[in-house]
């Protein structure tokens, strides 16, 4: 059960012909008060004698009782109160007593004799309500309604709990703040998909994605099409910033502007500022004295670089330092934002929902320890600067390889928040990691079934002897690999790999044993990839033998491949 608690309004008489009618698309059906602040409030939707101005004016009473200079200018208090999809749907009554427990858990009507407002439940759909209270008491007083949406979020807890619903995970208080009802309907009435306020989101962080410094983010903020004001002190400093959307509009035609803290509490100028304070000077240039792929401005590279940077990531999150793994899952959302928004179109959708979903999860009340998470970052500025992919060849391979990469990443992120009962963390890092598997067979379908074709055409006594590497390397996995689909592309990579200098066997005990295979659909599809990134096989192997791989002049020689792959923490 969701209540969802809008900014105070100034119109009684707007709000409840809004309640009461039939909505912006015929969306509201029978429109009926199931409970009142004395449960006899006229109800113009069942009595036919009753208007919208009679309710009006009976909530509004007390607050019009007041001299002029002691009314609140915003009276009207509003929250809608929903269950969660799947619910049973409530009757009048149940929603009745829903209604009287909000209001009294949020203090607009206390009971127990104690000075409360003037309240009305409209119903006009079978998953919610809508509670409209004046703020104004009875005796002249004000309610005390301090922190309302959090007290009426705890009552719902209860509630959900009582009446068997779905039990909503409970908020820690660093949630991006919700889309207003206005918001939403506003969006419906042009036809956007999400709300102006989460558009903008997304697009702040996508600006943030892989910049080096302001002048960096707003250069990409004004590339994107937003109209920035930025808010100077007397001295010139900058003190903060505040985005539209050039086609959202107030009634006075001018532009309606966000503060990026209003956008998400990570979105404040302070908070992006620790992002790049950790950052190194000349950080580019250290950047470039590190090992890196051949092409470093192609998006392949790009790929490559982000699988081996969302590799050694996971690792930190499952043993780190708390604020050091707060500060990678943060890095991690990151990648995520540079990912969708230079990915192919046929993962694009799949990936811009799975950094959407993790956008929560990429915060909690453990403050992230900037610094520790360079290579992730890094690696997001290293998709941005790559530009887009395409959908095949060495693109579209390491693009697979990536999100197979992120998908362990996210899911090590979601077993993190668990531990610490980040309950709405936790689940949305389960979300965005749906969204990965998803964009993941999207991604690998052409890859590895090129890897598939070449492991079937292998000559019989080298795919035995491949298969004996597999019982041999990982005894416990062995029968269940050997059983999959993807074997044959497994037995390639090894192909491959061995052509290039290497120890199959070694390369696969270490793929195999440094993170967990539990949440994987095929084992073998998995350690494809790792050994691909671990032994710097090209990722699109597509009509090429291991001979022709061995000569190309891209394999090292076997003694330092060997090295590396034992590394600890490739």
């Amino acid at each position: 059960m969701i209540p969802s608690v809008n900014d105070p309004g100034d119109r009684t008489i707007g709000l409840l012909a809004y309640l009461y009618g039939p909505g912006k698309r015929e969306e509201h059906v029978d429109p009926h008060l199931v409970a009142s602040f004395d449960g006899m409030a006229p109800d113009p939707g069942r009595d036919p004698n009753a208007t919208l101005k009679d309710l009006q004016q009976l909530l509004d009473q007390p607050v019009q009782a007041l001299p002029k200079h002691a009314r609140p200018a915003q009276h009207v208090w509003h929250t809608s109160v929903r269950t969660a999809p799947g619910d049973r749907v409530l009757s009048d009554e149940e929603w009745a007593e829903v209604a009287r427990r909000i209001v009294a858990a949020t203090g607009i009507d206390p009971g127990d004799g104690q000075p409360g407002c003037r309240w009305a439940a409209v119903r006009h759909a079978d998953d919610h309500i809508h509670i409209v209270a004046t703020l104004g008491c009875e005796d002249g007083s004000s309610p005390d309604d301090f922190r309302s949406g959090t007290r009426a979020q705890a009552e719902a807890r209860l509630i959900e709990k009582e009446f068997g619903l779905h039990r909503v995970a409970p908020g820690d208080g660093t949630a991006a703040q919700r889309p207003t009802s206005a918001e939403r309907h506003k969006a419906e009435r042009q036809g956007r998909e999400r709300t102006a306020r989460e558009e903008l989101r997304e697009t702040v962080r996508r600006a943030v994605a892989g910049a080096q410094g302001e002048e960096e983010f707003f250069d990409q903020l004004a590339a994107a099409g937003l109209l920035v004001k930025k808010r100077i002190a007397p001295s010139g400093d900058l003190l903060g910033y505040k985005v539209a959307l050039p086609d959202d509009r107030n009634a006075e035609g001018e532009p309606v502007y966000y503060p990026g803290a209003r956008l998400a509490p990570d979105l404040s100028l302070p908070r992006i500022r620790e992002r790049w304070s950790a950052d190194p000077p000349h950080r580019d240039d250290i950047a470039a004295e590190a090992p890196r792929p051949a092409g470093p401005g192609t998006p392949a590279a790009a790929r490559r670089r982000t699988a081996t940077a969302a590799w050694q990531a996971v690792l930190v999150i499952e043993q780190g330092d708390d604020a050091v793994a707060a500060a990678h899952i943060a890095a991690a959302g990151e990648v995520l934002d540079a990912l969708a928004k230079t990915s192919a179109a046929h993962t694009r959708r799949e990936l811009r929902e799975a950094a959407w979903a993790f956008e929560r999860a990429s915060r909690s009340h453990v403050r992230a320890v900037r610094g520790h998470d360079r290579a992730l970052r890094q690696a997001a500025r290293d998709l941005v600067h790559g530009g887009p992919a395409l959908g095949r060849g060495e693109d579209g391979a390491t693009t697979a390889m990536a999100i197979d990469m992120l998908f362990f990443l996210i899911t090590a992120a979601a077993h993190w928040h668990a531990r610490k009962n980040h309950a709405q963390q936790a689940e949305a890092a389960h979300r965005a990691a749906e969204h990965l598997r998803t964009a993941y067979r999207a991604a690998a379908k052409h890859p590895l079934a090129a890897l598939h074709q070449r492991g079937r055409h292998l000559a019989r006594p080298l795919l035995q002897r491949h298969s004996a590497v597999v019982r041999r390397a990982i005894p416990h996995l062995a029968e269940q690999v050997l059983a999959e689909s993807g074997w044959h592309a497994l037995a390639a990579t090894l192909a491959d790999a061995e052509a290039a200098g290497h120890d199959p066997a070694a390369l696969l005990t270490d793929a195999a044993g440094r993170r967990e295979l539990d949440t994987a659909e095929q084992v073998s599809d998995v350690l494809v990839w790792r050994l691909r990134r671990a032994a710097d096989l090209p990722a699109d192997a597509t009509g090429m033998s291991p001979v022709r791989r061995a000569s190309s002049g891209t394999a090292r020689t076997a003694s330092r491949e060997q090295t590396t792959a034992r590394r600890p923490n490739r």
